[in-house]
């Protein structure tokens, strides 16, 4: 097999990497603040919930979490989960993702010094405006540097798709390598890897020095 076509079927599954990527962030993020916000609830019976949640999420391994979310369906109710594949990697990498991104926030919520709520209050800011207004750009600002380390640690986890089947880059690198007894697919993939990370490291990083206004 030449170089070029090799390139060719492993770009499908680099663009299905980068699906995966895009799409548990965009999800993850925004749960995980809910799970934050439940975490920190003065209702014991949510605390609680979302404190078993993170525990369990954090407490196993994403693989045994990617292959529950998929064949639980079957199991516990005969479904069909034929066509169920790509939602179950997408679901398996929210839900575990949002477990982290909720301890980052949490962390950084609870950072913020008391007297600047007290201070809020005193102008007659509302609760929600002294959260975006002030809290959240503190927040961002503080966790930036722990959810860079979580988006780095993703790129490289969605190769663990691999364990429902999903053909993305490391998968089909590893049956073209098996195929051709070549073992280029795994350095093309690996050199995929690399560069992906080198680019979110860098787009973080320009986050964060735009986000660093004390310079």
């Amino acid at each position: 097999m030449s170089l070029s076509i090799m390139l060719s079927q492993l770009s499908v599954g680099m663009v299905r990497a980068v699906g995966i990527f895009a799409l548990t962030l965009l999800f993850s993020l925004p749960l995980g603040m809910l799970v934050a916000f439940a975490r920190m609830s003065k209702n014991g019976i949510i605390k609680n919930i979302a404190r078993v949640y993170i525990s369990v999420l954090r407490g196993t391994p994403l693989m045994l979490q990617l292959l529950v979310v998929y064949f639980a369906p079957f199991y516990l109710w005969h479904a069909n989960i034929g066509g169920y594949r790509f939602a179950a990697v997408i679901l398996g990498f929210t839900l575990n993702y949002a477990a982290y991104f909720a301890e980052i926030y949490r962390g950084g919520i609870q950072s913020v010094p008391q007297g600047q709520y007290e201070a809020a209050q005193v102008l007659g800011y509302s609760k929600s405006q002294t959260f975006f207004r002030i809290v959240l750009p503190q927040v961002v600002k503080n966790i930036l540097p722990a959810v860079t380390n979580e988006v780095i640690t993703l790129v490289k986890d969605t190769s663990l798709a691999f364990a429902l089947a999903y053909q993305e880059v490391f998968t089909l690198a590893k049956q073209i390598a098996a195929a051709q007894t070549n073992f280029i697919p795994f350095v093309v993939a690996g050199i995929f890897y690399y560069v992906f990370n080198v680019l979110v490291a860098f787009v973080m990083e320009r986050i964060e020095h735009k986000m660093d206004y004390y310079r």
